[in-house]
């Protein structure tokens, strides 16, 4: 997603009112692709959520009896791993941790980038120097790098996993809520506020936050899916969710070595990353189209 495309959709001030939103539910309905792509992560979501109802196999019970069975097993629909645990029930069970460390990281740096983008886009001169030069040196990592260097320094765990991904994610977030906000500062109902005698504050809270949270957060969504791959590539190195614990990045791991003897069975955590990181991109792809007033 470039710069120019989310810039495009703070061109005029949004209004927030029901008729707005209605609008965009209304634009966002019109994407077939968008929609279904919501619904098969609504219901990945579900699944994760309500796991322990849904009359699965115990995820942590194996038996080296029964390892590495194939797709449709009786009892086994999705077979089985290299130590005969249940794999639709891990790969059910796995989406709450994936899911948990793709979207919290990009929730915290969400939060903690727009308040440094509002505060150097609309403070500017030295606050706004300061600020994304700051920024500017975590860009000169890239994303991958800075994620394995800082979970390496802080050691293998959920809580690190976290910590290392939202330092990845809050630069990115900074710069477009920083440009964003000074494209709405420069406009002519945000001059006349000044000019009204009203606060920095009272400014940023009424005229200008209201204009840059939606371009930021479907900027935001879209790295989603990136935080998703990048919390299994950390439990593949070993650098994030510990053994026994199903999570699709470590179960992928596990199962490396079984790619020659049952490979559909060893490529489902794979295909699950795939499947779910592509609707998380189409959706957010949907949400900035529908999010685009001039549409």
């Amino acid at each position: 997603m470039t710069m120019a495309v989310i810039t495009e959709s703070i061109a005029a001030p949004v209004e927030r009112t029901q008729g707005y939103w209605s609008g965009v539910a209304r634009r966002f309905r019109r994407d077939p692709v968008a929609v279904g792509c919501a619904v098969l992560l609504l219901l990945l979501i579900l699944a994760a959520i309500f796991a322990p109802y849904l009359g699965l196999a115990d995820p942590y019970a194996g038996s080296m009896a029964r390892r590495l069975r194939r797709i449709g097993t009786p009892g086994f629909p999705l077979g089985t791993d290299e130590l005969g645990r249940d794999m639709l029930a891990r790969l059910v069970y796995g989406g709450r941790l994936t899911l948990f460390l793709g979207i919290t990281p990009v929730v915290a740096a969400f939060c903690i980038g727009t308040v440094l983008g509002l505060v150097a886009g609309y403070v500017g001169g030295r606050t706004n120097t300061v600020i994304m030069r700051l920024v500017d040196v975590f860009f000169a990592f890239p994303s991958v790098l800075l994620a394995i260097a800082i979970s390496g320094a802080l050691g293998a765990g959920i809580v690190n996993s976290l910590v290392s991904l939202t330092i990845v994610f809050v630069p990115p977030i900074t710069r477009v809520a920083e440009s964003v906000t000074a494209s709405v500062r420069s406009l002519d109902y945000v001059d006349a506020a000044r000019a009204s005698g009203a606060g920095a504050f009272t400014i940023v809270r009424v005229h200008v936050l209201g204009n840059v949270l939606g371009p930021i957060f479907v900027y935001a969504t879209s790295l989603t899916s990136v935080s998703m791959i990048l919390a299994a590539g950390l439990s593949f190195l070993g650098l994030g969710v510990k053994p026994p614990e199903p999570e699709w990045g470590l179960m992928l791991n596990t199962l490396r070595t079984a790619i020659y003897i049952n490979p559909w069975v060893a490529a489902l955590p794979g295909l699950m990353i795939f499947v779910t990181s592509l609707c998380l991109n189409l959706v957010s792809d949907g949400l900035r189209s529908a999010m685009n007033v001039r549409d």
